[in-house]
């Protein structure tokens, strides 16, 4: 055969195979659906029926990976709005999908890329088909009942499309977000997530990998998203929002199908809802996330509103001052306000705010179909109402929404944004007023026995005795707690529950609703007027006594700081002596740190939030409430995190109480926890302030190396936690101490700053160590530390500089935990 011949075969071989690949791509971009024993290869598409959206293989940006994705065919910038295998892209364009009992993605030999959920409880009948939907859903559902088993749109990432829901499905346990992609090149998950909180009114935030707050997008209001700026009520899409008992969730449907509508969470935590503009061939911005200085979660504190556009950011409310007047003036504004006046404030008496980003909903109560008349009056009959507003505002506003704790991250709307509202703020104390109002009713009762002992003379001496049998049991009650006087225990201002109340309140202290047990005895939850609380039951056999609960009373019965637990109230009924905090969902510290079974990592941005949380808590004690206060037992257990992973300082049992002028005090016994107590209290009995300073430095070295100092081992050395920080600090090599469970998560200068504040609080005399105030300043990196000391309790076995360094064993009685 000549050369020339088969040259020509040749070319008719590759002509005839070019035909075949284009009949191929050419019937696949024609199907919107695989059937069983069909693969869809690098190259073939399947496109919805409306020819909108397309499934097939492409690569991302500069990147040379592969993904198996869904994106718009019609839109000519082909923008991809989901990804299958962002978590394994294929290096090479040998990828196929298939279906076979479910969807798998395989590279070359076969290999499994990514599968949906494998589908069970079919019967012999179903034949399983995946389609692409008009609305860019892929479905895996039965080809004869059209029922879905996996659907795309209950995985998003980080694109929101029309008709897809966010939010949870109770009945199948599925809860849909979006996460940010890792850049413009790779869909792999980043650094930023939105999700929607149910704790209160739902509402979506902007969440960091670290479980910190980024933003509050907040709620549906009817024309926005309260924590978005937005232009005029739209009329090409609705928002539909659906809570049942099986389900919750937003999802948003176009009113012109030719309006083509996105929303997305980009690299940078920029939530868009974006829309095409066909003039332009581009997107244009509908709805933003705010980008300002008050972009971040709660930058005033409880009370105070954000302006971005004011000389100074954060005013407060009308009614309330600043907490703290000097940190406020110098531009620290995270205590935020108090009420100006509590005493005179009446029944019913609130101000309206207007034009305000309303405050966080995750503490709310609320109902629909209620008006803003019907609101005021519930609000006024529930005496922990602290604000009420509108849910809905169309057409004159409906519903009804109202919070029953501090009032945070409000921002005040600007010009030409109408995501403004009005808000209507309680201006009474609700713990004091719930005080007045039992007292009212004593008072009442007390009346009624009078009336009826002057108009029944025949039954004055039964009444005589009924009543002076209440009132004795009334002094016994009282005598439990022996308050200093009567006026320090009107002082406090605080609720006393009733043992019944406590009892109804935690289902008859239930096993079930117990949650933990400690010397003092049991802690309980329950639910008391609407809101979760924590019950912590005193021991008959306590080792923490009448004293300690004495001291716990009246030593926090006024503290208000938001890193400090707060107390509620308290109950005293013959043996029994309980005290009611508000309820931590997220336990203590300790749990995190230091449980091996507990799956959940804190990260170091979040472990970060926590040391500055609970040095801020400490200059609250050391130096601002009215009292200065020694906690004496500062420790990760002690250290209570709520439901956005806040630390809050508790157990206040061994706190003692001093006047502004006193540094320090003497005590016969020392009491406190092995491995938290400063040398010169546990030698001499003598304790400071400076001794929490020593247990915060303890508890910063336990927080960054995920090691409990007590019982602290390292295989070369007999170092307790502080000597193993000391001797890697002394060898350059401090980052070594590091918790490895971190693995990159960590800020360098973040770390080196809290391991020399650790080590700085830890030194052996009382005076090198810092205020809290200069830890706060020297977080922030705004002053810097002298090198520190040698700690005293340093080691078990060697001296240094000729001193003994061992440790130090208590000369007084010790009563520890």
């Amino acid at each position: 055969m000549s050369i020339n011949c088969k040259t020509k075969i040749k070319k008719m071989t590759w002509i005839y195979y070019f035909i075949l690949i284009t009949i191929r791509v050419a019937s696949a971009s024609a199907r919107d659906t695989i059937f069983p024993n069909q693969t869809l290869k690098d190259g073939d598409t399947i496109v919805s029926a409306s020819g909108v959206f397309e499934l097939g293989f492409f690569g991302i940006g500069h990147s040379r990976s592969r993904y198996l994705g869904i994106r718009y065919k019609i839109i000519p910038t082909a923008d991809v709005v989901w990804v299958a295998n962002r978590k394994a892209p294929l290096v090479d364009p040998t990828g196929m999908l298939k279906v076979n009992g479910t969807l798998q993605l395989l590279s070359v030999g076969n290999s499994l890329i990514w599968s949906a959920e494998p589908v069970t409880n079919t019967s012999t009948s179903t034949v399983l088909v995946a389609q692409l939907l008009d609305s860019g859903n892929l479905v895996l559902k039965d080809d004869a009942s059209g029922k879905f088993f996996w659907q795309s749109f209950d995985h998003p990432g980080n694109t929101w499309l029309p008709g897809m829901k966010i939010g949870e499905d109770r009945v199948r346990g599925i809860k849909t977000n979006l996460t940010s992609w890792k850049n413009s090149h790779d869909p792999s998950a980043g650094s930023y997530t939105l999700w929607m909180d149910m704790k209160g009114y739902p509402q979506l935030y902007i969440m960091q990998v670290n479980l910190s707050f980024q933003q509050r997008v907040g709620y549906w209001n009817g024309l926005g998203f309260t924590g978005m700026s937005r232009l005029d009520p739209s009329s090409f899409y609705t928002f539909d929002f659906v809570f049942t008992d099986n389900e919750i969730y937003l999802r948003y449907t176009p009113v012109n199908q030719t309006v083509f509508t996105r929303m997305t969470l980009d690299q940078v935590g920029r939530f868009q809802l974006l829309v095409w503009i066909n003039e332009t061939k581009s997107w244009g911005v509908y709805m933003t996330t705010f980008k300002d200085p008050c972009n971040t979660y709660n930058p005033c504190g409880p009370y105070g509103s954000c302006n971005a556009n004011a000389s100074k950011a954060c005013v407060c409310l009308k009614g309330f001052k600043p907490k703290q007047h000097k940190e406020w003036s110098l531009g620290d504004w995270s205590n935020g306000c108090e009420r100006e006046n509590t005493t005179t404030a009446k029944n019913g008496e609130f101000i309206k705010t207007s034009n305000l980003k309303l405050p966080d909903s995750w503490d709310s109560w609320f109902r629909d179909n209620m008006t803003l008349a019907e609101c005021q009056n519930v609000c006024n009959s529930n005496l922990s109402c602290m604000a009420y507003a509108n849910i809905d505002v169309r057409n004159g506003g409906n519903g009804c929404l109202q919070w029953s704790d501090e009032l945070i991250d409000i921002k005040e709307a600007q010009p030409g944004d109408n995501s403004g509202q009005d808000i209507y703020v309680s201006m009474r104390n609700p713990y004091t007023t719930r005080y007045k109002k039992k007292e009212k009713k004593k008072k009442k009762k007390l009346s009624l026995k009078v009336i009826l002992l002057t108009v029944l003379p025949v039954l004055l001496s039964s009444f005589a005795l009924i009543l002076y049998a209440w009132r004795t049991k009334k002094k016994s009650h009282l005598k439990d707690v022996a308050f200093a006087n009567e006026d320090q225990r009107q002082d406090m201002e605080l609720p006393l529950f009733s043992f019944s109340e406590i009892v109804k309140a935690t289902s008859e202290f239930s096993i079930h609703n117990k949650l933990g047990q400690g010397g003092f005895g049991a802690v309980y939850k329950g639910v008391l007027e609407g809101g979760e609380i924590a019950v912590k039951r005193l021991s008959k056999t306590s080792s923490q006594g009448l004293a300690e609960f004495q001291n716990e009373v009246i030593c926090i019965a006024k503290l208000q700081h938001r890193n400090l637990v707060k107390l509620l109230g308290y109950c005293i009924q013959g043996d029994e002596k309980m005290l009611v905090y508000e309820y931590m969902p997220n336990k203590s510290l300790d749990f995190f740190l230091f449980d091996k079974d507990n799956p959940v990592l804190l990260d170091w941005p979040q472990r970060y939030h926590i040391i500055n949380g609970i040095a801020r808590g400490l200059v609250y004690l050391h130096q601002d409430s009215r009292l200065r206060i020694i906690h004496r037992d500062l420790k990760a257990s002690n250290i209570l995190l709520d439901s956005r992973m806040n630390p809050k300082i508790s157990d206040f049992g061994l706190a003692r109480m001093c006047r502004e002028h006193e540094t320090e005090a003497n005590t016969n016994k020392v009491v406190g926890t092995l491995g938290y107590i400063s040398p010169e209290y546990a030698a001499g009995g003598v304790f400071s302030v400076k001794s929490d300073v020593f247990s915060f430095g303890v508890l910063v070295l336990e927080i960054v190396s995920g090691k409990k100092n007590r019982g602290f081992f390292h295989q070369d050395q007999h170092d307790t936690l502080l000597g193993h920080a000391w001797r890697l600090y002394k060898e350059a090599k401090l980052l070594e101490l590091v918790d490895a469970a971190l693995e990159d998560s960590w800020n360098v200068s973040e770390v080196l700053q809290s391991l020399n504040v650790g080590l700085s609080c830890v030194q052996q005399h009382p005076e090198d160590r810092p205020s809290m105030s200069t830890v706060i300043h020297m977080l922030g990196g705004e002053d810097a530390l002298p090198p520190p000391k040698q700690p005293r309790f340093f080691s078990d076995e060697t001296e240094s500089d000729g001193e003994s360094t061992t440790l130090l064993m208590p000369k007084l009685p010790v009563s520890i935990n």
